[in-house]
C-alpha cells in the first residue's frame, strides 16, 4: 500500500478545487478526504488549494506554505487544516550531544511554527479556524491510523 498517491473522488460535488490534482501525501491524509467525502456535515473541502505565504525565522525568506485541507462544514464554519504526527508539533527533546537528526527535528520544528503562525493569521484574517490534527484528533474524528 502506498503512503502517497493520487486521490479519486467518490463525491466531486464536495470538492472545491481542481478534481483532477487530489494528492495525498500520507495515508492519515487519505483516510481524511474519505472522512470530508462521506461525512454529511462536511459541505466542501480541497487539499493543498490555499496557499499562506509565510517568513521563516531560520533563512529569513518568504515561502509559500499548501495547508493540507481547507473544510466548509454545513453550518459555514471554515477550517484550515494541518495534519502532523503529534512528535512534530512539540519541541524535540533536549539531547546531551547535538546530532544531525536533532539539529533537523529543531528546524522542521521551527519552520512548522513559522507556518502555522501565518497560517493562523491568514484563517483569522478570512473568519476562519487553523487547526493542527494529529493521530489522536484523526482517532477522535472515527478517522483510520494506521
Amino acid at each position: 500500500m502506498s503512503y502517497k498517491g493520487r486521490y479519486t473522488l467518490k463525491k466531486p460535488d464536495k470538492y472545491a478545487g481542481d478534481a483532477k490534482k487530489v494528492i495525498y501525501r500520507s495515508l492519515w491524509e487519505r483516510n481524511t478526504f474519505r472522512w470530508c467525502e462521506n461525512n454529511p456535515k462536511v459541505k466542501l473541502w480541497n487539499s493543498e488549494e490555499v496557499v499562506v505565504p509565510y517568513v521563516s525565522s531560520v533563512d529569513k525568506k518568504l515561502h509559500r506554505y499548501y495547508v493540507d485541507l481547507l473544510i466548509q462544514m454545513e453550518n459555514k464554519q471554515t477550517y484550515l487544516i494541518e495534519i502532523k504526527p503529534k512528535k512534530e508539533t512539540v519541541p524535540p527533546k533536549k539531547r546531551s550531544r547535538k546530532t544531525k537528526k536533532f539539529i533537523n527535528e529543531q528546524l522542521t520544528y521551527i519552520k512548522n511554527n513559522d507556518k502555522w503562525e501565518a497560517a493562523n493569521k491568514f484563517a483569522e484574517h478570512n473568519g476562519w479556524k487553523f487547526q493542527v490534527w494529529t493521530e489522536e484528533t484523526l482517532k477522535n474524528l472515527g478517522i483510520k491510523v494506521l
